[in-house]
Parts: structure tokens; C-alpha cells; sequence
């Protein structure tokens, strides 16, 4: 197992979303070991982050496969950077999210160089940013993304090692409240009270929740307000809204507006400013016959699940490629300090990939 010797290579260069000269080293490693089985690299510089990778194979007609993945953690320096293992699992930053994906994917690959000697119509991206909402890579992502009919993405897999067909879509707003200051003793009726107006706005965006139909509104922070003895002149609400349907997505964007400019107390304006960063992967018909496809392929069945966190599988899935996610080893406690990753999910994977990867080669760059 080898490449698990890469793994604690590209996991002992720390690659904190804003750290962008360590993000690069993973980057070039990966540019090594990906030049050495073949690919050309097309590099997206940027300044603050990470540059962007972008590994291109011979292409022919045919089904055209994407793997991706990205090279950041959510690790700022000093804080965790110590690999280790024992006789089950691996412990490390990135050794499931997604370090550790991204080998599996390396990995497969190399096994179908040396068998074919040549790799066609599979690129593999991997961004620098997703840790962090990938707002710059998007962009890259979704003009890429019609050039592909299939895309595989890295993250890690459930338990029992369970593909992901569903996420939610998320998107993060903030409602900005402006009231009329004064003094709470002497002139309590000349003020209008912006954190009284974000009360009732906090209240009816938490109606907007239905866990039945796997849609959640928080407002996770209020801020308003300057003392006891003034009438708050201002309020900011950071609402998240999470949803599994694209139904839904209408229902709550229209609240969301219509919150947003009802004054509940009069004499408040209220603005807003976000958006959506991730639409939602819904399940589908033609993504789950594919699965059944990868079935015949491997020889046994595929597990799935949805999961309420959000991937760069949102935006292939948004635009209209059949995507599957969870394609990484099995691990657990991702972004903490007890990250770790299973041994053996990283064979069982491997195998399964080259599998799924070979067939497509040998049938003519066809599913």
C-alpha cells in the first residue's frame, strides 16, 4: 500500500484554505505523480488561494468522466499536522476530507495506466477553496462542467460505504435592520427598536423550517443594539437555509424577500445581501440507473445515501451532469483534531474505482 506513503506526504504539507503557498505544494505534488501517468495540467493562478488544477487525458469520442476533489483542509497551521497510524485506521489532516480522496482517485488512475499505458477521456480537477464555500472556484467548476457527461467525486463514503446521491442545497444571507436611536429612560417613544424588529423576523424565518421535507432555516447570529439605556438603531440576522428539493428552493427564497421587507415594527427598513453557494443535488432517475450500471460493473451493490453537508458534487449535479459523491475512503471526525480514515476503505475503493474506470476504457469510453 504505497500510496498511503503519498498520503502522509501530501498530509504533512499544511494546506489551510488561506494558506496558499502550502496549498500549492499539495498541488505540485499532485502535478507530479498526475504528469507521471500521463496527464497534461492546465493551472488556474490565483493570487490569495491555492491555485486551481485541472488534469486533462488523451480524448476520444465517447463518455467524457471527471474526478473531483480538492487540496485544502480547514487546518491553519500549528494546529494539526501530525500523521499516524495504527493496524486499522490512519489519523491525519485531510486523511478522509479529502487527502484521502483525492489518492483513491490517483490511485485508480495509476492502475489503469499500467494495465493500458495510455488514460483517455478521464480529467481529474481539484480546487483549492471548497473548505471555504468554493466562491472562487464555482465559476471554474460550472464552465468545466459541460464538457463532461459523468463526474465522481472524492469525498469521503458512509460507513458501510455508501455512495452519495443526494445533498442539500445551502445558501447564507444576511438581513441588516435599521431602527431610530434614542435614549431608553428620557425619549423611550422616539426610538424604534431594530432588535424588537429582529425578533419577529427571527421567528418567522424559523417557521420557514420543515424537517419533513428535509428543509431547515437558522439564524445563527444576531447582532444589534448598543447599550441597556439606548433604543437599538440597528440589527444584523445571519440566517442559513438548507433544502433537499428544488421545490422548495422557490418556497424560500419568496419568504425570505417577503420577511425581509415587512416592517413588523414600524418606522424599520430592512435590507439583504447572500446567496445560494451551493444549489441542491437532488436525486434522479437517470443518476440512479447509472448507479445500477456501476452495480453490473463491480459485480455487487452500491449503498447509497443523502447528507445534509454540501460538496463541489452540488454544482456538477446543478448543471445538469450525472454526479455521485462519497467516492473516498470511509472515515470520521473530519474537521477536528481526531480526523482519521479506515485502512481497508481505501482498498475496497481503490479496487471498486478501477474497476468502474476500466470498463469504460475497454468499452470505448462507454458506460
Amino acid at each position: 500500500m504505497s500510496y498511503l506513503k503519498d498520503l502522509k506526504n501530501i498530509c504533512g504539507i499544511n494546506s489551510y484554505t488561506q494558506n496558499k503557498s502550502g496549498v500549492d505544494k499539495v498541488g505540485a505534488k499532485m502535478q507530479e505523480w498526475m504528469q507521471a501517468v500521463g496527464y497534461e495540467t492546465t493551472t488556474y493562478n490565483r493570487e490569495h488561494i491555492g491555485d486551481h488544477q485541472l488534469f486533462k487525458s488523451k480524448k476520444v469520442k465517447g463518455d467524457k468522466i471527471l474526478l473531483l476533489g480538492h487540496n485544502d483542509t480547514v487546518f491553519a497551521p500549528d494546529t494539526f499536522e501530525k500523521f499516524t497510524s495504527d493496524d486499522e485506521w490512519i489519523y491525519g489532516p485531510g486523511v478522509c476530507d479529502m487527502k484521502g480522496g483525492n489518492i483513491v482517485a490517483l490511485q485508480a488512475l495509476r492502475n489503469i495506466f499500467k494495465t493500458n499505458g495510455t488514460i483517455k477521456n478521464i480529467d481529474m480537477l481539484l480546487v483549492s477553496d471548497e473548505e471555504t464555500g468554493s466562491d472562487d472556484s464555482k465559476a471554474v467548476t460550472l464552465e468545466l462542467a459541460k464538457d463532461y457527461d459523468y463526474c465522481f467525486v472524492f469525498e469521503a463514503a458512509g460507513k458501510n460505504l455508501e455512495v452519495v446521491t443526494g445533498r442539500k442545497g445551502v445558501g447564507t444571507w444576511t438581513i441588516t435592520i435599521k431602527g431610530r436611536a434614542s435614549h431608553a429612560g428620557t425619549s423611550y417613544d422616539k426610538g424604534v427598536n431594530a432588535n424588537l424588529e429582529a425578533s419577529y423576523k427571527l421567528q418567522e424565518l424559523t417557521k420557514l423550517t420543515d424537517l419533513e421535507a428535509g428543509t431547515t432555516a437558522n439564524v445563527g447570529k444576531i447582532s444589534g443594539g448598543i447599550g441597556a439605556n439606548t433604543i437599538s438603531p440597528r440589527c444584523e440576522l445571519i440566517v442559513e437555509l438548507r433544502y433537499t428539493k428544488n421545490s422548495e428552493k422557490a418556497r424560500l427564497l419568496e419568504a425570505l424577500e417577503h420577511i425581509t421587507k415587512t416592517s413588523y415594527v414600524a418606522g424599520t427598513t430592512s435590507t439583504i445581501d447572500g446567496l445560494i453557494q451551493r444549489d441542491v443535488m437532488e436525486p434522479n432517475p437517470t443518476q440512479l440507473e447509472f448507479v445500477k450500471k456501476l452495480e453490473h460493473i463491480i459485480g455487487e451493490t452500491i449503498a447509497t445515501e443523502h447528507r445534509g453537508g454540501v460538496s463541489d458534487a452540488n454544482h456538477m449535479a446543478g448543471a445538469g451532469v450525472v454526479t455521485t459523491d462519497g467516492w473516498g475512503p470511509f472515515g470520521d471526525g473530519d474537521h477536528t483534531l481526531h480526523e482519521r480514515a479506515l485502512k481497508s476503505s481505501f482498498e475496497t475503493r481503490i479496487a471498486m474505482m478501477t474497476k468502474i474506470l476500466q470498463s469504460h476504457q475497454i468499452n470505448g469510453c462507454r458506460f
